[in-house]
């Protein structure tokens, strides 16, 4: 069985993603933020870049709260991923 979550991108996230928010149904391993990013790396060398590594400057927040990586996740939350690129 799967769970559907809503993922929000925002900051330089959008253009390097291509996308500013999706659906996503995770298998049932993924249980904390953590866990969804090292899934979302695998998606290719963007996804990657931001996720398998993450800056000190990528911000999480779970259902409009700070969130950190080992922040459990459940049917039905929102995750939202911010960053900005510093030039």
């Amino acid at each position: 069985m799967n769970q559907q979550i809503t993922i929000l991108y925002f900051g330089h996230l959008v253009d390097m993603l291509g996308r500013d928010s999706e659906y996503l149904f995770l298998p049932l391993t993924v249980k904390t933020v953590g866990q969804l990013m090292q899934h979302l790396a695998r998606r290719g060398e963007a996804w990657s870049q931001v996720f398998a590594n993450p800056k000190p400057t990528l911000k999480i927040t779970l259902n409009k709260q700070f969130a950190e990586p080992d922040s459990p996740v459940k049917p039905g939350d929102e995750v939202a991923f911010v960053a900005f690129a510093m030039v």
